[in-house]
Formats: C-alpha cells, structure tokens, sequence
C-alpha cells in the first residue's frame, strides 16, 4: 500500500514551484488563481523572494501548501491508499485525497496562517527540539514546569518538540539538559505552536473550518491529533479544528500506517525530512520523495 505525507512550516526555500509554473499549464493555472485568492502575488516571493521573504508566516504556509498540493496534482500515477501531513501538511493531504477543494484549501491554510501570527503577537512564545530523550521523560518535566510548556511534536522516536512560554521553554530545556537530553534546542518560531496558547488562533479558525464543505475522502486520511486513519468528513473537521492547540503525533502516525499495510512512504512537496523521521521510525522502509515538476 502506497503512502503519501506532507511536509509542514519549515520547509520552505526560494524558487520553490517555479519549475512547476513554467512546465505545467495546469499548476500555471491554479498557481494565478492562488494569486488572485490570497489578494498578493505571492508566485513573486515564492519564485523569486528572499529566505527572509518566505519566513513570513502569511507567505510560508500557502507557499508550502501550493508547491506540495500542485506537485501531486502534477503526478499522472498519483492513487494514494492513504495519506497524512506534518501540522500545515494536513491541509494539502486533505487536497490530495479529495476531502478538499483546492480552493478551500487554500483559503483554510491563509486563514490559520493570520490567525497563528496574531496568536503569536499576544504573548511571547517559543519552541525547542529535545533530542535522545524518551517521551515519558520529556512529558514528566513538561508537567512539573509550573508555565505553559507541553510536548507539540512527536516527530520520531527520542525527537520531540517542545512549546510554550519562553520563560516556560528556557527552564523546561534546562531541565531536560541535565536529565541527559543530547540536545535541547530552542527553535526558530513565530510562537508556541500546537500549545494551548494557540487557543485564539483555534477559535478563530474553528469558524472558517465549520463554515467549508468536506467531501468523502478517496482514501483514509491519518489525523495529527490522534495518528488514526479517518474518512467521516465531520470526524475530519473536528480533528482538523483540534490540531491548532494539540500536538502532531507524527510517530504515531508512522506507526499506524505501517501497522495498516503501508509498504512505501512518498513525501510531495519541499524538502526531505519527513523521509528521514520515517526511517527513524522503521529503516526497512521504502521512501521516496517529490520536490520538483522533473522530480
């Protein structure tokens, strides 16, 4: 059975889709239409902007949702079994599996995208990747810090992102340095994402999630927020609206779609990492990756 993940924040690079506008009539297309939606050139930044251009969090998410969703609308094989996305990755696995329209999808991501920045500009806020840890310990130090500090990412196995307040993260890292962590590093992030200090950014989004028509999926689609395979469009959306305050059990997720039959992994979209954190979950696995219209 064939998998196909989506990679989130964080991946973006300058030029990316620029190969796909100039040799695809069809991305071409949709790639003006994305223009037109967001109300920004936003094919400028992307094909010819600056790193610091595309760390705009207003340009970042659509930016990575338009190159990984047209990329598989790009594939003449494209027939997932089963599909799943990193955090922002969800709503172009929902694209590509039929859940939702291209258009809607990328209203969505524009959306959560103004409602994180100003979630972000409420309070500072921070998160740090702790490395060679297992969970249980990361979790028990979480709890004890006293601040808002809680586990966000389950990336792979002895790699979990942590989020928070900054005075929270500073003391949680610490913590966790003496407790034996190889690395307690504080990331570079707009804000603590997937923490309960996204809870303005949830409402927010919860409106716009509630107000757009799911469809019935061509494949299972493996949520953030509990790493199961999911069709029920009104299942989807709830999960959906959840994501924004609970952590992207990302290893979970690896984990079932192996346990469900997947043989291979196919990563659509910018960058290599969700291949790597597969491998870091099972070795033997198959991966791939698709970064590019020649790709």
């Amino acid at each position: 059975m064939k998998a196909f993940v989506f990679p989130g924040q964080g991946a973006q690079y300058p030029g990316m889709g620029k190969d796909l506008y100039e040799n695809s009539a069809e991305a071409k297309a949709l790639f003006e239409k994305a223009n037109e939606i967001l109300g920004f050139t936003i094919t400028d930044i992307m094909f010819d902007g600056s790193v610091d251009d595309l760390k705009q969090t207003k340009v970042t998410q659509p930016a990575i949702f338009l190159h990984s969703v047209l990329l598989a609308k790009s594939l003449k094989d494209f027939a997932p079994d089963m599909v799943a996305g990193h955090s922002l990755g969800e709503f172009s696995a929902l694209v590509a599996n039929g859940a939702l329209s291209f258009e809607d999808g990328l209203l969505l991501v524009s959306k959560r995208a103004l409602a994180m920045q100003k979630a972000c500009e409420t309070e500072p806020s921070t998160m740090a990747a702790i490395v060679g840890l297992d969970d249980a310990i990361v979790e028990e130090v979480c709890e004890s810090i006293g601040d808002v500090v809680v586990p966000a990412n389950y990336n792979c196995p002895g790699q979990l992102v942590i989020s928070g307040s900054v005075v929270g993260i500073d003391k949680a890292c610490e913590i966790l340095t003496e407790k034996g962590a190889k690395r307690a590093l504080k990331l570079v992030v707009g804000g603590a994402f997937h923490s309960p200090l996204m809870e303005p950014a949830r409402e927010e989004l919860a409106a716009a999630i509630e107000a757009t028509v799911f469809s019935n999926p061509v494949c299972p689609v493996y949520q953030n927020v509990n790493a199961k395979p999911v069709t029920d469009p009104e299942i989807i959306k709830q999960n959906l609206i959840a994501q924004l305050t609970a952590p992207v059990r990302w290893t979970q997720t690896v984990q079932n779609m192996i346990a469900d039959g997947a043989t291979s992994f196919t990563e659509i979209g910018p960058g290599k990492v969700l291949q790597g954190l597969v491998k870091k979950v099972d070795r033997a696995m198959e991966t791939f990756g698709v970064n590019s219209f020649e790709g």
